[in-house]
């Protein structure tokens, strides 16, 4: 719902009431994971979407219920052979949908303003919301804050309210929107993308949706060449907060790369050094030169980041490779550098470059391998590790 917030927070200021129906759990191929949120008004008109078309239609009934009863309501949608008129996933898989009114009267509404708030404030947080349990909780919001302060109440039991305050702070520290089982003894965390896992739902517990707002993961991109450019621009279009560092100040201006959010003159390593880095950030090096890449790869390699690449041939990369052991970089540090970086798309100009570097952040983000999806019989989506690495080698 958080990825409707500009809309929601005018819809709130100008005093409307509306209903969200938010997917809160997929089940194999699904259009769009869990968070993905519509939103339809007492005039009818619709916000966002759930599934990319495929159930939309049967969702905007289920907010005019929702807006007419005042209840919330969890409602399950799949793929039947059986029946041809059902609705549901062309793509067989299925999705759980959380639909909840937002009215005067609805729990929702007050936490629901200052979590809007938080997001257009660029202000980390994260809303926790009863997606199973009790009927009379379903809907209830929770709003945490970066340093763990709770706003709202769930309404069940003080500990189940303490402990989903717990979870979701835990989530929001790892920048993950997905669901959580809670009980009065604590939490266990379930699947960012999936939701499966196991837990109480009811009496002694509650299933939570927890989404999390954070500042963008950052992609670092070192060396101030024309693939940075292309690079920069794709790091853009995934959602990256994007960085380029050079120690060249003839060639690291903000004229030449135009779509960095911000562009350092500085010898690379030192930058990575000072520089904040998390579990998400993305580190590319692009300059394949020695005096450069030993010092920031030695760094880099020993960082819990999520992805290290660096460009050059083979014949550079084992160059590099041996450099790095005589500086004291162990095998197991060797074995997370990707080299050369980028998936083999036959790639020739900058942008198509670029393309093959993203194309492998995502695979290793996802889990996924690289290969294409005809004639096979894998999943289409896998499930991502907990600390943004793959899930698949």
């Amino acid at each position: 719902m958080l990825d409707l917030a500009e809309e929601l927070r005018h819809w709130l200021e100008e005093g409307r009431e509306f209903a969200v129906a938010t997917v809160v759990a997929v089940g194999g191929s699904a259009p769009r994971g869990p968070g993905a949120a519509l939103a339809v008004d007492g005039t009818g008109t619709v916000i966002g979407s759930v599934s990319g078309g495929c159930v939309e239609g049967a969702v905007y009934d289920l907010c005019r219920e929702a807006l007419r009863t005042g209840r919330s309501v969890l409602e399950r949608f799949g793929y039947s052979d059986e029946d041809a008129f059902a609705v549901g996933l062309t793509c067989g898989g299925t999705i759980d949908v959380l639909v909840a009114p937002v009215t005067g009267e609805s729990p929702l509404r007050t936490v629901l303003g200052p979590a809007l708030s938080a997001v257009a404030q660029g202000e980390p947080a994260a809303l926790a919301r009863v997606v199973r349990g009790p009927a009379e909780l379903l809907g209830r919001a929770l709003l945490v804050r970066s340093d763990g302060t709770p706003e709202g109440v769930l309404g069940a039991h003080p500990d189940l309210d303490r402990a989903a305050a717990a979870a979701t702070r835990a989530l929001l520290e790892s920048g993950r929107t997905g669901t959580v089982d809670v009980s009065a003894s604590g939490a266990e965390r379930r699947s960012p993308r999936t939701g499966s896992g196991q837990g109480s739902h009811c009496p002694g517990g509650l299933t939570l949706l927890v989404e999390s707002n954070v500042p963008p993961p950052r992609m670092i991109v070192f060396g101030a060449v024309d693939f940075a450019s292309a690079l920069a621009r794709a790091g853009k279009f995934l959602g990256y907060h994007v960085t380029v560092c050079d120690a060249r100040p003839v060639f690291a201006t903000p004229d030449r790369f135009p779509d960095a959010d911000e562009v350092v003159v500085d010898w690379p390593h030192r930058y990575l050094g000072r520089t904040a880095t998390d579990a998400r950030t993305v580190l590319c090096v692009l300059t394949h030169d020695a005096k450069f890449d030993v010092p920031l790869l030695k760094t880099a390699l020993r960082m819990p980041v999520a992805f290290v690449g660096a460009m050059g041939s083979r014949r550079t990369h084992e160059d590099r490779n041996r450099r790095l052991r005589s500086e004291g970089v162990t095998e197991r540090e060797l074995s997370r550098l990707r080299s050369p970086i980028g998936l083999d798309l036959g790639a020739r100009t900058p942008e198509e470059t670029a393309l093959s570097i993203t194309a492998e952040i995502v695979a290793a983000r996802r889990g996924g391998t690289g290969v294409p999806l005809t004639g096979r019989k894998t999943p289409i989506h896998h499930e991502s590790r907990e600390d943004g690495r793959p899930a698949v080698a």
